[in-house]
């Protein structure tokens, strides 16, 4: 099997595109930082959300959502939301590294 030229694969920017310059966010990007303005307002679990609107697993929505969270063009769409998740996903970080402490009489 042979490839186009030109053709550049998943990891390769688009043609004209440099390392250092910023790619504009695209629709799904755009969607899913939408959805993780409102998602609590629908009954369904959110991993169903996930699944029926993006077609996505959730450990790759995740994956998506975290690399949009270390984005500057997510930040400038929507800062409210890209900062209180970075808030979140650094306590959880911290909460996963620090150690916990356990008082004399066995509680924590």
């Amino acid at each position: 099997m042979g490839r186009c030229p030109g053709a550049g694969g998943v990891l390769e920017p688009p043609p004209g595109v440099e390392d250092h310059q910023v790619v504009a966010l695209t629709q799904r990007d755009r969607d899913i930082l939408d959805f993780e303005r409102s998602w609590w307002t629908v009954t369904a679990p959110k991993d169903v959300q996930i699944r029926e609107r993006f077609e996505l697993s959730a450990t790759r929505y995740y994956q998506l959502l975290g690399e949009l969270l270390d984005d500057a063009e997510a930040m400038a769409y929507d800062p409210l939301v890209v900062r209180r998740l970075q808030r979140q996903r650094d306590r959880r970080r911290r909460a996963r590294l620090e150690p916990r402490v356990v008082e004399e009489d066995g509680t924590r």
